[in-house]
């Protein structure tokens, strides 16, 4: 009998994890007032390479991803890929496009090629997930030489 009751135990817990994963992968609501920007460079900008990228945020913390905190996140960085092209709904892979400052960073040196670039800033929680509603900046587009 015990053995059939730990196993029922086991059975429970294996078709509750999808519904506990589900709840975890609910969006945290972001405040009304909280702004990500670029610092630098500016939007239309001709810069030489590396391009240092400065990031501004306004109305939450910045903290290292894993770092569950109310009203904090970290930065990420997209590179010539458009918001809409991004799934909002799952946590944020880290390519060359989609970049990660988990540790918190505020400011990144990028060795982007010559051309033009468009970059956003997507600020997200602790889980690399979008904060609802999305906290992300304007698109700007850098000219590298």
């Amino acid at each position: 009998m015990r053995h059939l009751l730990a196993g029922c135990a086991v059975s429970l817990a294996i078709v509750a994890s999808p519904a506990i994963a589900q709840d975890a992968m609910e969006p945290i609501a972001a405040p009304s007032d909280v702004e990500v920007y670029f610092i630098t460079p500016e939007d239309g900008a001709t810069v030489s390479g590396p391009v240092t990228v400065r990031m501004g945020l306004k109305g939450m913390g910045v903290a290292p991803a894993g770092t569950e905190g109310e009203n904090t996140g970290h930065h990420h960085l997209l590179i010539d890929t458009p918001l809409d092209e991004v799934d909002l709904s799952a946590p944020l892979p880290s390519t060359e496009q989609t970049r990660h400052f988990g540790g918190g960073q505020t400011q990144a040196t990028l060795g982007l090629p010559p051309g033009d670039h468009t970059l956003q800033l997507l600020f997200l929680d602790y889980r690399h997930l979008s904060f609802e509603p999305v906290v992300a900046s304007k698109p700007i587009t850098v000219h590298v030489e």
